[in-house]
């Protein structure tokens, strides 16, 4: 069997795209990717992923979530959800995961108690979809990874990506005995700083992404699907493994996670 990469955590429905998504697609399939998990943060993301799935039928499996900071760096309300909700029982056939969902308390973005709660309520009652819908969940947590784990745990969520996971090697050891898995994008490269995480995590329960157009491997410059070859390079260096290997287990790791991805 032929592996190829997943990347499981990218915004292919971003603007940044537009101009020239074919040409950006061409590089994915170029360099072997079999799936694109395409995440939202929200509502009005959600047609166009839908549109990109009848594009690239055999590539893009979308997602549809609504992420704990709306555009304009607010923290979301549980309006913002409400607005969006029968989508997600309206598309169920369609989605793969919900997300990008999860925990935003980074100091300069959330600076209120009611700015936490809200954005907990809205996290707990995505994941509750996600059960109700039988679909894994693909997780943002910045500065909130503690309480994103412990919350999932107590909702009994068991399938999980924590995507860009910048946490405590003990928290992601936490994450890990729940069963979820952690991904990591191009800009892990850029620095050694995640390289005690990546060791520690076991390879069962590691994934790629490139949460592109952020996240590149050059801080200031778009980034894009194809440069999920750059993960999988960089988590082989750090675990002493070959690549191949990374990209292999990474592979099942992912259509594990995400079952309806798979194509058959």
């Amino acid at each position: 069997m032929e592996y190829g990469f997943v990347d499981c955590h990218c915004h292919i429905s971003a603007r940044e795209f537009e101009e020239d998504l074919d040409d950006v697609i061409e590089r994915a399939r170029e360099v072997g990717i079999k799936t694109l998990i395409a995440v939202t943060e929200e509502i009005g993301e959600f047609n166009r992923v839908l549109q990109l799935q009848e594009r690239y039928p055999d590539l893009v499996a979308p997602c549809f979530g609504v992420h704990p900071l709306q555009p304009e760096r607010r923290s979301v309300t549980p309006q913002d959800l409400d607005a969006a909700l029968q989508q997600f029982y309206n598309h169920k056939e369609q989605l793969v995961a919900i997300g990008e969902i999860g925990l935003d308390f980074t100091p300069w973005c959330v600076s209120t108690q009611q700015d936490r709660d809200d954005q907990m309520k809205v996290f707990v009652k995505q994941l509750n979809i996600a059960k109700e819908l039988d679909l894994p969940v693909n997780v943002h947590t910045r500065s909130a990874a503690k309480v994103a784990i412990e919350t999932m745990r107590e909702q009994g969520v068991s399938r999980a990506l924590l995507h860009n996971f910048a946490g405590k090697p003990s928290v992601a050891l936490e994450g890990v005995k729940a069963g979820y898995h952690f991904s990591f994008p191009p800009a892990v490269c850029r620095n050694r700083q995640r390289d005690k995480l990546i060791k520690q995590i076991p390879l069962e329960h590691i994934c790629l992404e490139t949460d592109s157009p952020a996240l590149g491997p050059e801080k200031h410059e778009r980034n894009e699907p194809s440069n999920v070859t750059l993960s999988c390079s960089y988590i082989a260096h750090v675990k002493g493994l070959s690549p191949q290997s990374v990209q292999m287990i990474t592979t099942q790791n992912a259509y594990k996670l995400f079952p309806k991805a798979v194509r058959r």
